[in-house]
């Protein structure tokens, strides 16, 4: 069970009366700070508690698309730089990125 389904469940007990523990106590155990306990409080009452982050499940906004990715390869084919060279011309990815891609592409002689 997660830190914040166990501080909920906990929190709500406390709200039924089910249970004597303190806030503080509820932090501890749970690892929270007693702020956040105080705010999960609230977001129970009020009934606005999300147990899940509202970002998950969704696909990254910066995602590199299949067709960028095979751009990337066959200019690169066609080009006789270096990979840093090739970034600063490319310049809309960062080298991490962009290396990454050539990589997997195998296009890359690493050497050890």
């Amino acid at each position: 069970m997660s830190k914040k389904i166990n501080a909920a469940k906990l929190i709500a007990d406390k709200l039924r009366g089910k249970t004597y523990l303190s806030y503080i106590e509820i932090a501890n155990i749970t690892g929270y700070h007693p702020k956040y306990i105080l705010k999960l409080k609230k977001e129970i009452i009020e009934g606005k508690i999300k147990l899940q982050h509202g970002n998950k499940d969704k696909e990254p906004v910066n995602k590199i698309t299949q067709e960028e990715k095979t751009y990337i390869i066959n200019l690169y084919k066609r080009s006789k730089v270096s990979i840093r060279k090739f970034c600063k011309f490319y310049n809309r990815r960062s080298y991490s990125c962009i290396y990454n891609i050539l990589k997997e592409a195998g296009l890359l002689k690493i050497s050890k």
